[in-house]
């Protein structure tokens, strides 16, 4: 695996690169918020061993990529989708299969849109559709609302951070399955210390939408992969559900008692799906 930095239109994103890139590129994004870490690098050799040429990268104010002041992001939503465009620029790279994780997943429905040569297929997990469509979808669990509405955080405080984010991280996993609280608060730990400012992090949450696409879902022409566990507490299994049916010829993995993200236990059947699923390169 290879760090480094790359610097396009003046961002720096920090991209971690696993596998030959004479293989099928894949992108991996991961949702806002989150840096590269939550895509663990085990899971990256996974896919790398499978003949797959694997990048992951920091988003803006995530990790060791461009973090800006506090209440002052200097950007917008649609430039998160352009900022993969971006590290496929960087990677010179024209295409990518693209998979994407939570708004990681709605960021890669809007690269297809917007920019469609730059997609050879989607996997999209643990998301929505990232443009109007079907409005009838169930809300988050009460257990899910009332975390967010009771949460409280010092941002200053290291300890408290961690806490939070791992309480976070037991809620998104579905409480279905047993939560592995050691490791969960390892991870929270290693992405605090690596990040020049984790509190930026909160930009993520009310940055304005800037120039997105208002194009139909079922535009996208790329070969698609929904994979939704079915207690996944932020979007019900229905939300996956709608996008497969929204994408033509979409195909829809649930994952049984899965909640929102890509856990440990999936590891082996998400990656295999995925290879499965890129295994015809289109590449020119």
């Amino acid at each position: 695996m290879t760090e480094r930095m790359v610097e396009v239109d003046g961002i720096e994103l920090c991209t971690e690169s696993f596998g030959d890139p004479s293989d099928p590129p894949v992108l991996l994004i991961m949702g806002t918020g989150a840096s590269m870490l939550w895509w663990d690098e085990d899971f990256c050799r996974t896919l790398a061993e499978g003949g797959r040429y694997v990048i992951r990268y920091d988003h803006r104010d995530t990790g060791r990529s461009t973090t800006y002041e506090p209440g002052r992001p200097g950007y917008t939503g649609a430039d998160l989708v352009k900022d993969a465009a971006r590290v496929l620029d960087a990677h010179q790279l024209q295409a990518a299969h693209v998979v994407g994780v939570s708004a990681g997943g709605a960021l890669a429905q809007l690269l297809a849109l917007d920019h469609a040569d730059r997609v050879l297929s989607l996997v999209l997990i643990s998301t929505s559709s990232a443009v109007l469509g079907e409005r009838d979808l169930p809300s988050p669990t009460e257990e899910f609302m009332r975390f967010v509405s009771a949460a409280h955080v010092d941002w200053s405080d290291g300890e408290s951070v961690i806490g939070h984010q791992v309480a976070y991280a037991r809620v998104l996993a579905g409480g279905r399955r047993p939560f592995d609280e050691a490791a969960a608060r390892a991870l929270v730990r290693h992405d605090i210390e690596r990040a020049h400012d984790f509190a930026a992090v909160r930009h993520h949450d009310a940055l304005p939408d800037g120039d997105l696409s208002h194009a139909s879902l079922s535009s996208i022409a790329v070969p698609t992969l929904v994979i939704h566990g079915t207690a996944d507490p932020m979007f019900p299994l229905r939300h996956g559900q709608a996008l497969a049916e929204q994408i033509s010829g979409a195909t829809l993995l649930a994952l049984e008692d899965a909640g929102h993200g890509v856990e440990r236990a999936d590891w082996s059947t998400i990656a295999a799906a995925i290879l499965e699923h890129t295994s015809a390169d289109t590449s020119d």
